[in-house]
C-alpha cells in the first residue's frame, strides 16, 4: 500500500461521508475513523510506519506551499510543490527549450520549476524553499489537477 492509495481511501471517507472504514489487502489491515470536526484518523499497526503529507496551501503569488515529509532512503527533509490550480504543465518555458529544472539541479525560493497552463495564462509555479529536485512527478504537456504533486525538493 503506497501513499496514492491512502489518500485514495481518505478521499473515500471524506467523499461518502463514512464515519468509519476498514480496509484489509495484501495481509495489511487499515482502519480510518472520523474524528470530531470531520477530520479524518488513520490507524495502523504501529509496525507499519506512514507520514501522510498535508494539503498544500496557495501562496499568495501562485505557488503552492510544500508539505514537508521525509525520505525513506535517508529520513531527509522534502518538500512536496502541489499544484494550487487545475491546467496544463509545462517543464520548458517553450518547446524545444531545456526544462526550468532537472532532478538533481540546486534549487532557491522563488526560483520558477514549471508552467502551468490555465485559461490561456501561464502562471509560473515557484520553489518556497532552497533544496535539491529529488523527483518530479509529472510529465511535460500533462493536465493537473488541484493538490497534484509536482516535485519533492530535499531541503537544505
Amino acid at each position: 500500500m503506497n501513499l496514492d492509495d491512502i489518500k485514495q481511501i481518505l478521499d473515500l471517507v471524506r467523499e461518502h461521508d463514512l464515519a468509519e472504514l476498514e480496509i484489509e489487502r495484501d495481509g495489511l489491515k487499515v482502519r480510518v475513523r472520523k474524528a470530531g470536526a470531520g477530520q479524518p484518523v488513520m490507524m495502523m499497526p504501529p509496525s507499519v510506519p506512514v507520514t501522510l503529507p498535508a494539503a498544500a496551501p496557495v501562496s499568495a503569488h501562485g505557488a503552492a506551499t510544500p508539505a514537508s515529509i521525509e525520505d525513506a532512503a535517508g529520513g531527509v527533509d522534502l518538500a512536496v510543490v502541489k499544484s494550487p490550480i487545475v491546467g496544463t504543465l509545462y517543464l520548458a518555458p517553450e518547446p524545444g527549450a531545456r526544462p526550468f529544472v532537472e532532478v538533481g539541479d540546486q534549487v532557491r525560493k522563488g526560483q520558477v520549476l514549471c508552467i502551468i497552463e490555465a485559461m490561456k495564462l501561464m502562471n509560473e509555479i515557484e520553489c518556497d524553499c532552497d533544496g535539491e529536485v529529488a523527483t518530479i512527478y509529472v510529465e511535460n504537456g500533462q493536465p493537473v489537477q488541484f493538490g497534484d504533486r509536482l516535485f519533492a525538493v530535499r531541503v537544505s
